[in-house]
């Protein structure tokens, strides 16, 4: 059905390039218009849980894939002021053969766009879409500098900004979350393990794993906040504020923080699901269509598992019908991904001290009765492959 179509993807993100990839291999003429000078060593972080990496299998990106991340052992939950463990999640253990990959966000990035460039995909870098025009038959691109070119199918990859979702769904503010998060990355000092550990404390948590080989560790940590922030992760702070937010945890996590040199603080917004992903020959993916906060690191997966599927519908129903069999496969999944990530938001931040210990005994308890049970809680997420359903 995709075999000649011509094909826009507006972002090179990895969702732009995992739709791009997914598309050519169904025959289609791909171009992918991504707004920076070049495609390069951006973000930090991400874990890609077995939901994600069963899309990078059904790229032919499993090995490749395997081979530039760390395979995570272990989700460890701890009491952030006494630094004693709650809850151990053995991976290795209680899901063999399924695979939590660590990934440094630009090496991820990077093999999804050597898998594009390999498939025929164009890659343009430097085109700053300034305007999105909807027609019925094809779309009207203007791009900065270049004016403007017709497009037969448009992709809208282009995150929160997105001006393809504006013009689907008009203009929805935002609200604050009262959340703030910081992004770091610090040297390792060698041997750290092989898994995630979430520290929880009142108000406020720190998420860290190793990266590239144990080479760095990456840490995200979130406070509950009156005073706004800006939304998006690129602007920078001051580590001692960090330092500060951080001062009534446990040693392991001052220890970790004594050595960041180097902060960017965003904050946490939260944008409805777009009530339309699609109108003519256009859809939307990714955080164009459902920005997702961090606390199920399902952002980057729900991308993965997007371009699957549109792919998938497009090549399918055809580009006219395609785009509605897509949002009717992904829109109620993601709401509920989305729903799950604001709930570990609530159980990681117990103010009240006699609430956190009941709910941490509660955990401990859950997990020595049943092990499997507390990770099965999202099984529903992790087990789901888009590229089999």
């Amino acid at each position: 059905m995709l075999i000649g179509q011509e094909i826009t993807v507006l972002g090179g993100g990895i969702g732009g390039f995992a739709a791009a990839t997914a598309l050519a291999a169904r025959g289609a003429k791909v171009t992918v218009l991504e707004q920076a000078p070049e495609i390069g060593e951006v973000g930090a972080g991400l874990q890609i849980s077995p939901n994600g990496v069963a899309v990078l299998d059904a790229l032919g990106l499993g090995a490749t894939a395997r081979a530039r991340s760390m395979a995570s052992r272990a989700v460890v939950l701890a009491d952030g002021p006494s630094g004693r463990e709650v809850v151990r999640m053995d991976l290795a253990g209680l899901r063999p053969g399924k695979d939590f990959l660590l990934f440094h966000r630009a090496d991820l990035l990077g093999l999804l766009e050597e898998a594009a460039r390999a498939a025929g995909v164009q890659v343009e870098t430097g085109a700053q879409v300034t305007r999105v025009d909807l027609g019925p038959q094809s779309t009207l691109i203007e791009i900065e500098g270049q004016g403007s070119r017709e497009a037969g199918f448009v992709v809208g990859a282009d995150g929160l900004h997105s001006l393809l979702r504006v013009a689907l769904n008009g203009v929805r503010k935002p609200f604050f979350t009262g959340q703030v998060a910081w992004r770091a990355l610090v040297p390792a000092e060698g041997g750290e393990p092989v898994e995630a550990r979430v520290w929880m404390g009142p108000g406020r948590h720190l998420v860290h794993y190793p990266l590239r080989g144990g080479s760095i560790v990456n840490i995200v940590a979130v406070e509950e906040r009156a005073a706004w922030a800006d939304e998006g992760w690129h602007h920078r702070d001051d580590p001692d504020n960090l330092r500060t937010a951080f001062a009534g945890f446990a040693r392991p996590v001052r220890d970790l923080l004594a050595r960041v040199d180097k902060v960017h603080l965003w904050g946490l917004h939260r944008h409805p699901v777009a009530d339309q992903w699609h109108k003519g020959r256009a859809a939307i993916l990714g955080d164009a269509a459902h920005p997702t906060l961090p606390f199920m690191a399902q952002g980057a997966v729900m991308a993965l598992e997007d371009a699957w599927v549109l792919a998938d519908a497009l090549g399918v129903a055809g580009i006219d019908e395609g785009p509605a069999l897509y949002q009717a496969r992904r829109r109620h999944r993601v709401v509920n991904v989305i729903e799950a990530a604001n709930g570990n938001a609530r159980n990681y931040h117990y103010a009240n001290p006699l609430l956190r210990a009941l709910g941490h005994t509660a955990l401990r308890l859950a997990n020595r009765a049943a092990p499997d049970r507390v990770l099965g809680r999202f099984d529903w997420i992790y087990d789901h492959d888009v590229t089999r359903a």
